[in-house]
């Protein structure tokens, strides 16, 4: 089953809980925290996005996925799991050291809370291999992270082909999501490549109709 999780982004600050009832409505099925440090990424946006992830968290049962984008990966997961939110993906590229990233996956289901490790497009996809079987989603990055609105990388459709063969090939059950330029036509080939959790922002958030923008990426 294909899920989509809407990126808040580019939401209007004065219009956030309007925007969350109707994505509620509209039947989003994640609501998408992109948490951004400017150090990581060149944006920090990281009170903004903590502020609107409690807002959210007041009004809405809608799981609640955040996406790091950050150094100081444990800083950020230590409030995240304090406002109760679902699941947790943070970065591969982050740690040099793999003992720190099988650390941080323990330290995050201890606490009742799903992770995901997130890989961006110039990074072997092999390198989060060996987390596999510790994690609940991979998160594949199909633009370079940091700022909404791009277009998808078309070099990263082989890397979710080859995380899915590899998923499948051992059994394991974990979801592959992606990030970056997704609307109704890359939409189909991410799903084709195994893809089942959408990261869609800008396509939803500036449509007319987000019932529509969200039927539109789910389909094959």
């Amino acid at each position: 089953m294909v899920e989509v999780s809407t990126s808040i982004l580019n939401a209007n600050e004065e219009e956030i809980i309007k925007t969350v009832y109707d994505l509620e409505t509209a039947k989003t099925d994640y609501f998408h925290i992109d948490v951004m440090d400017g150090k990581f990424v060149k944006n920090d946006i990281s009170e903004k996005m903590r502020k609107y992830t409690e807002s959210i968290k007041n009004v809405s049962n809608i799981p609640l996925d955040v996406h790091l984008m950050v150094n100081n990966v444990e800083e950020y997961v230590k409030d995240y799991l304090d406002i109760g939110v679902n699941c947790i993906t943070f970065h591969i590229e982050a740690y040099k050291n793999e003992m720190e990233v099988l650390k941080q996956i323990s330290y995050i289901k201890q606490n009742n809370c799903k992770v995901g490790l997130a890989i961006n497009p110039n990074t072997n996809i092999e390198r989060v291999y060996e987390y596999i079987p510790y994690i609940h989603k991979v998160l594949i990055m199909t633009v370079e992270p940091g700022k909404g609105g791009q277009e998808l990388l078309p070099q990263t459709i082989e890397k979710i082909a080859n995380i899915n063969k590899f998923i499948y090939e051992n059994g394991y059950e974990v979801d592959i999501e992606v990030d970056g330029g997704i609307n109704e036509k890359t939409s189909k080939q991410v799903i084709e490549s195994g893809a089942n959790i959408l990261v869609a922002g800008s396509y939803i958030i500036n449509s007319e109709d987000f019932e529509k923008a969200i039927k539109m990426i789910k389909q094959k």
